[in-house]
């Protein structure tokens, strides 16, 4: 499964660079080089929205490296419960950002 993520942000300079270390920081856990694309960020209302494509290594890494945790989200799909357990590692990277699954 590849997945796209959402991430809607206030405060977009900061928070991309929270991201992208974040992932980068991801890549070394489970051992993946180059998995995610960033897509151009757009602005409306005062939040800033772009998307953030996790590349197929990188996705089965975080699934297999973190899967108990991923299982204990209390959502009904798989899709939702990697957004969720995204969503929480990046915010417990200093990311303040609302993430939602493109589909």
């Amino acid at each position: 499964m590849n997945t796209a993520l959402e991430i809607s942000t206030k405060n977009y300079a900061d928070d991309k660079l929270a991201i992208k270390m974040a992932l980068s920081h991801m890549e070394t856990l489970v051992g993946s080089v180059n998995g995610y694309l960033l897509s151009e960020p757009y602005s409306k209302f005062g939040w800033t929205f772009f998307k953030v494509a996790l590349k197929p290594e990188l996705q089965d890494g975080i699934e297999k490296k973190f899967a108990d945790m991923i299982e204990k989200y209390q959502w009904s799909s798989p899709t939702e419960k990697f957004t969720k357990f995204m969503t929480d590692y990046f915010k417990s990277k200093g990311c303040n950002v609302v993430i939602k699954p493109v589909a």
